[in-house]
């Protein structure tokens, strides 16, 4: 079966070391920064942010979770880990204004972000269902070959879209640490030379995007190998 093919393992390699790297960096980088004191928690610093940006109607909440921070455009609520929230720490003040950093993204009608926000159910569906089509495909392809091609390009469709997102979101991310970076020097809540521990945290974290997009990329051309190879 495809699933077992060595061949997607070597497809799939350079972006699980890439990912690997990432998750280390983010780690070390995280624990550095979170001995780093902060004259503002997480939640003050992205309440200071967003209100100088006018966004008073943006909701700040505490979410479960280690670093499952992320903004809701749908609710306007910034969500914050409890670490996140309530330290004084530069990781917490740098994490919280990335994700404040999305929220103005949202206010400002950034073009990615819009794009994204519109991709997000096309990118579920496919990443539910694509692998099924993919599947079932293969399986029939010897047997009924025009259903069976029908449904692995069916299904390369359908993962395309969660390529796409990921593709989509680099910029969204990476725009938002940026501003993260501005924003924290601007409005003096980290002096600029202890930002070396914040810019750790968030290109860490940016690593981490592109080694995942680089999964689903080198996924996809696997996926198209095995589509023209049938």
């Amino acid at each position: 079966m495809f699933f077992f093919d060595f061949r997607y393992l070597l497809f799939i390699a350079p972006a699980i070391i890439l990912g690997l790297i990432a998750q280390v960096w983010l780690k070390s980088a995280y624990a550095k920064a979170m001995k780093q004191a902060a004259p503002l928690s997480g939640a003050a610093a992205a309440r200071h942010i967003l209100d100088a940006a006018g966004l008073q109607n943006v909701a700040i909440e505490r979410v479960s979770g280690h670093l499952s921070d992320h903004y809701d455009p749908s609710a306007k609520v910034l969500r914050l880990s409890p670490e996140v929230y309530s330290e004084r720490t530069a990781a917490s003040v740098g994490i919280a204004a990335h994700e404040a950093g999305h929220a103005i993204q949202d206010a400002r009608n950034y073009f990615p972000l819009i794009i994204r926000n519109m991709a997000v159910p096309a990118a579920q569906f496919g990443g539910n269902f694509s692998f099924i089509l993919l599947f079932i495909g293969m399986i029939i392809a010897s047997s009924i070959p025009v259903l069976g091609q029908g449904m692995i390009w069916a299904g390369i469709a359908l993962f395309s879209c969660v390529v796409f997102f990921q593709l989509i979101n680099l910029p969204v991310e990476f725009d938002a640490s940026s501003r993260a970076r501005g924003i924290l020097i601007d409005m003096n809540i980290v002096p600029r030379d202890e930002m070396p521990a914040v810019r750790g945290v968030l290109n860490a974290a940016a690593l981490t995007y592109v080694a995942g997009t680089l999964q689903s990329v080198m996924t996809l051309m696997y996926y198209l190998m095995l589509a023209r190879r049938d």
